[in-house]
């Protein structure tokens, strides 16, 4: 794929259909002249079944074009059963953490006050604010509804906020989404369900679709995150024996889904304790924060969920420069999460046996991104680059980060 002549914007329209309800075809934005293309993610009951794409704008495809589509790509599984109603529902906590994106909150907490779920809060986290706007936001927004609290955390960093959310949470799950998400109505729900469909399950994650594939930008994330984004199959996961078939498991990028769609039991979180504040986005190595409680909730003896069901929509960087700079992140997230296990005694072999199999699949991920991009989505020039940059430099911020962490830990303690 060349970068000499860029094409036309991808122009693709994201939405759903229920086969069993009679919503029709519905999505996170709205369409319009510039859509040229749709992609249909068809579900039974809630639960997705698959994508579908037409070389069409949305307003030209019909029911019932997806409902005999649907049939010939998904087969009998059209043809599921709508799953009971959960009952006793235990009271979860949503914890949206935020940095000066008013709109996209806006559009966040909307869906979220839509949740069908019965028994819930929201604490949504303001993480050292430039501005006054979240404040004021969420004081619209309490007032109206008592179901929301606003905290405000000075430090900054996304695991430092996560965790000021986690302090002040009062449920047994505790869910966590980012302002630039969009949940869909049952995705609480499908969260609750998970955790009570067996014993030892600590952490739930679930589809992350994407909401839209306007730009070059967006279409290559899209095919750069297939492992939450694409799996319409629940999966268990555990350190006894059901795993991936990797050689790099449990530290596999990705496959036991992304801090954007992640909840945590209260039982998990005693035991495991909080987000490491040397990680994550608004640190210096810009991510990573995830991964790390996937091992560490994995380690203490729980299992991790993966349920599509529990769906939402996530909205990419629209443009070259933020996602060369998220691409970045990720890649300094990664092997800033990979160093600190590297350097823990306990767990220094297991990395070490597994670093050929992660370089050769750090090798393998620009040729398999570009293998699965949609036609005529295009790679945006210096995107892998950026994240190789990103995996060199991890070692080295994590380790700054760390000794910052400490600093500050230890005059904490001497004040």
């Amino acid at each position: 794929m060349t970068h000499a002549t860029r094409s036309a914007a991808p122009g693709i329209w994201c939405g759903e259909f229920d086969l069993f309800n009679n919503e029709g075809l519905r999505g996170p934005r709205h369409a319009s002249s510039r859509h040229h293309r749709t992609r249909v993610l068809v579900r039974a009951h809630g639960r997705p079944l698959g994508y579908l794409h037409f070389d069409a704008a949305p307003d030209t495809v019909s029911s019932r074009e997806i409902r005999v589509r649907s049939v010939d790509s998904f087969g009998e599984t059209v043809n599921a059963d709508a799953p009971e109603p959960l009952v006793d529902a235990p009271f979860a906590s949503v914890i949206v953490c935020t940095r000066d994106h008013t709109e996209l909150l806006t559009s966040c907490l909307d869906r979220i006050q839509a949740l069908d779920y019965p028994d819930f809060e929201v604490l949504v986290v303001d993480n050292a604010p430039s501005t006054e706007e979240t404040r004021e936001l969420l004081t619209a927004i309490c007032a109206l509804d008592s179901r929301f609290r606003y905290l405000r955390q000075e430090r900054p960093g996304l695991s430092a906020a996560r965790n000021a959310g986690l302090a002040a949470a009062r449920g047994e799950i505790l869910a966590y989404t980012d302002d630039d998400v969009l949940v869909d109505s049952g995705w609480l729900t499908e969260i609750a369900r998970t955790f009570r469909s067996e014993p030892g399950i600590g952490c739930v994650t679930g589809l992350v679709a994407t909401a839209a594939i306007e730009t070059n930008a967006e279409g290559y994330f899209d095919a750069r995150s297939p492992s939450w984004s694409g799996r319409m199959t629940s999966e268990r996961y555990d350190l006894r024996g059901r795993d991936d078939g990797s050689p790099l498991y449990p530290y596999s990028a990705g496959i036991f889904g992304t801090g954007a769609n992640l909840a945590l039991a209260r039982e998990a979180v005693d035991r495991v304790g909080e987000f490491d504040e040397a990680l994550g986005a608004g640190t210096t190595t810009k991510g990573g924060e995830d991964l790390d409680i996937f091992v560490r909730v994995l380690r203490a003896g729980f299992a991790i969920a993966y349920e599509p069901a529990a769906l939402v929509w996530h909205q990419h960087r629209a443009d070259d420069d933020a996602l060369r700079s998220q691409l970045h992140g990720y890649g300094t997230g990664l092997t800033a999460f990979l160093t600190k296990y590297l350097a823990n005694p306990a767990t220094t072999l297991d990395i070490v046996s597994r670093l050929f199999a992660g370089v050769a699949r750090m090798a393998s991920i620009r040729t398999a991104t570009e293998q699965r991009m949609l036609d005529r989505v295009e790679a945006p020039a210096g995107a892998w680059r950026e994240e190789m940059r990103g995996y060199l430099a991890g070692p080295a911020l994590y380790a700054r980060a760390r000794w910052a962490s400490r600093t500050r830990q230890a005059g904490l303690r001497r004040s």
